[in-house]
């Protein structure tokens, strides 16, 4: 997943006396001045410095400071491109330093302090932002600038930038006046606060669910690195402190709602009674209680259809695919009726033969929601005669990152290196690493958080940035991402040894700091993922998943950790075949959120009798062999469109999977085996997906690569659908 772009920034420095502090999140004493961390402006954030007490006083100071620089921007000479983009770069690094490190910290080392830092200057942050969008001497100046005679002479980057800045101030209302402006502006920072408040819930549901099992007999057949898991979250609850640790062999076991606990437990728990309390657990998540998301899903659906309204939209669906690729809903409805009718007979197989053999084995009757994982994955066990279990020990992090490495090197000629120690971070697990080209030239860093926390850290994976890239005449900024997972992590001696899914999340996400880090545009509205359209961005992060099946790549980095044995080709063999098990289950899966998400932000009436749960059902009752629960109150949770930028957008992940399997058939086209048509062709996909960024359409520069417009049949091909009637 991707995160926004948000504006951040810093402050003057203050004062040289040195003081000793205990970093909030790392607990490590650090020698520190006593500035506040949030006023630098160059460098990296001080992660490990970076405390509640500090948002309010830093963030005071950035809007003052913005403020100047907005002043100048607006008085700028019309068509006079430097004096009025200077200033605003100005704004963007300000906000870079001082209140992105507040936002990321919030998804990674979430306290109720820093939500409260958090909440309290939020309404400010909103305000500034809709003032800069609405501000009438910008948008004269962008329009002057798009309306001069010079505008064919301007670089691409500068005619993106000049034409999404209008737009966006568009959309912003800047059409707006009086009594309508004030409303679109009160709705803008009540959607604002209500995204916070949903995602927090999630967080706060996710992490207060637990299930303790004592009986040995309720684990039995569990993996071994789910009970060493489990054992261990027991003894690390804070009421267990004083009591004797848990043991794998011997519990108790906690089982939680975040992937890690929840996915394994789910696919090998035999005991049907504790997989039924653990699922409808889950799909209750924030459905109830002080953590109830329901009322914030109506007013959050309220307050887009009237933001709308004020802006002339047919419905939010509209606004949001107005800067997208599909353009329109019949676009994204075309696409989802071609994938569904490639899928829907295959689902209902797929459902077919997991019950067949639930009840060769034993069940009886049709299978519940909570028995469906459990007899897939003994299903996949039987038919290619493999577990998960069985691969983790050849997947230890260190040795996937060497490998995801070495295929980056391979492909685009680059050098990843540790540079632990260089950055300060937010979490001990958190390491810092750089990038280098061919001339051995830095020119990139990542950060890297690869474990899950759910007691402060929010769930599923995401990429955002960090720095932009930029450079002026003053000097040049290196673009540096934050790649944050969840995965499975180190207990006791034994390393993280991850899931094959756990791997391939770290090549998406991965995917996704490459476009931030690889870019060569200098103008930092476009360079990166900045003015990338949404339904594009996925793109090269589901086209770096592809190599996890490339058996070069593969085979280089799955070595047992024990052992030192490189995967068996028979293994390696079984995962391949195993890449289509259950295709169609899990493409009808993502057609469903899809659809449900467009019609949510389209014809869905928030006041009218159908409930949001309603729908949600109606379009699984047409998309889904199983057909979810009545009491699924799956969309609490469903924080991509309630509290990302995934709003009338979820469709953009199979959008962008067509781009991403055709690119990848151009390296199936050159010859994997062939090492310097590989090669040649990572170069040409690094000189234009990746290095590009926003500077141009997404659509114009995929021509460039694959010279040609993107078609369907790779990503049929590569989920074993061809034989589907579409």
């Amino acid at each position: 997943m991707r995160c926004t772009k948000r504006h951040d920034s810093a402050k003057t420095r203050s004062a040289t006396a040195f003081r000793m502090h205990e970093s909030p999140v790392t607990g490590k004493t650090k020698f520190m001045t006593n500035e506040n961390p949030l006023e630098r402006r160059k460098g990296l954030p001080a992660f490990d410095a970076i405390r509640p007490e500090h948002v309010e006083p830093a963030v005071a100071t950035i809007l003052r400071e913005a403020e100047r620089y907005l002043a100048q921007a607006e008085a700028a000479p019309l068509s006079d491109w430097d004096a009025l983009m200077v200033p605003l770069g100005k704004v963007d690094v300000l906000f870079e330093y001082g209140w992105s490190p507040v936002s990321h910290l919030l998804g990674v080392a979430n306290s109720d302090e820093l939500r409260d830092a958090h909440e309290a200057m939020l309404p400010s942050v909103v305000q500034f932002s809709l003032k800069s969008k609405q501000s009438r001497p910008l948008y004269d100046r962008f329009c002057a600038l798009r309306d001069n005679e010079n505008w064919e002479k301007l670089e691409n980057a500068q005619r993106r930038i000049i034409t999404q800045a209008i737009l966006s101030a568009e959309q912003a209302g800047i059409g707006l006046d009086g009594k309508a402006r004030e409303r679109f502006n009160e709705i803008a920072q009540q959607l604002s606060q209500l995204g916070s408040d949903f995602s927090n819930n999630v967080l706060d549901a996710t992490k207060a669910w637990h299930l303790d099992i004592t009986s040995a007999e309720d684990v039995k057949g569990m993996p071994k690195s789910f009970r060493r898991m489990a054992a261990a979250a027991w003894s690390d609850a804070e009421e267990n402190k004083d009591k004797d640790d848990a043991t794998a062999e011997a519990g108790p076991w906690r089982v939680k709602l975040d992937a890690p606990s929840f996915g394994p437990f789910m696919e090998h728990c035999g005991n049907r009674q504790l997989r039924e309390q653990v699922y409808r657990a889950y799909v209750s998540r924030a459905a109830d209680g002080d953590t109830n998301n329901c009322p914030l899903i109506a007013e959050i659906l309220r307050l887009r259809r009237e933001k709308c309204t004020l802006l002339g939209y047919d419905n939010f669906a509209a606004l949001s695919l107005s800067r997208k690729m599909a353009h329109d809903v019949a676009a994204v409805q075309k696409m989802f009726n071609n994938l569904l009718g490639a899928s829907l007979k295959g689902g209902h197989t797929e459902l077919d033969e997991i019950t067949k053999l639930a009840n060769e084995t034993g069940h009886d009757g049709d299978l519940a929601h909570w028995d469906v994982g459990f007899w897939a994955e003994r299903l996949r066990e039987n038919r290619y005669a493999f577990t998960d279990e069985e691969l983790r020990p050849y997947f230890s992090l260190e040795r996937v990152m060497t490998g995801l490495f070495g295929l980056c090197h391979r492909l685009f000629g680059i050098s990843v290196r540790a540079a632990d120690g260089k950055a300060p971070v937010w979490h001990e697990d958190v390491r810092y690493f750089e990038i280098f080209n061919e001339q051995d030239q830095q020119i990139a860093g990542f950060y890297l958080d690869p474990y899950s926390r759910p007691e402060n850290k929010r769930g599923g994976a995401w990429m955002d940035d960090c720095i932009a890239r930029s450079v002026t005449s003053d000097e040049t900024r290196l673009p540096v991402a934050h790649l944050v997972c969840n995965g499975t992590p180190p207990v006791g001696e034994t390393p993280s040894l991850m899931t094959f899914r756990e791997v391939e999340t770290l090549f998406h996400e991965f995917g996704h700091g490459l476009q931030h880090m690889l870019t060569t545009v200098d103008r930092r509205d476009v360079s990166g993922i900045n003015g990338v359209e949404w339904d594009a961005v996925e793109l090269p992060s589901q086209f770096m998943e592809n190599w996890c099946y490339h058996r070069p790549t593969l085979l280089g980095m799955a070595i047992h950790h024990e052992t030192g044995e490189v995967l068996p080709d028979e293994l390696f063999d079984k995962i391949c075949r195993a890449r289509t098990y259950r295709a169609a289950s899990a493409m009808l899966r993502q057609v469903q959120f899809g659809m449900t998400d467009i019609e949510l932000h389209t014809t869905f009436d928030p006041d009218g009798d159908e409930s949001v749960f309603d729908v949600h059902q109606r379009i699984a009752e047409k998309t889904s062999p199983l057909p979810p629960l009545s009491e699924n109150r799956f969309l609490c949770a469903f924080s991509h469109i309630f509290a990302g930028g995934y709003a009338a957008g979820y469709y953009s992940y199979k959008w962008a999977e067509v781009l991403s399997a055709d690119a990848f058939s151009a390296f199936e086209e050159a010859g994997l085996d062939d090492e310097t048509a590989v090669a040649a062709t990572g170069r040409k996909f690094r000189d234009t997906v990746l290095s590009e960024g926003g500077s141009r359409h997404p659509m114009d520069i995929y021509r460039d690569f694959r010279g040609r417009e993107p078609s369907t049949d790779a990503l049929l091909r590569h989920c074993g659908l061809t034989g589907a009637k579409s």
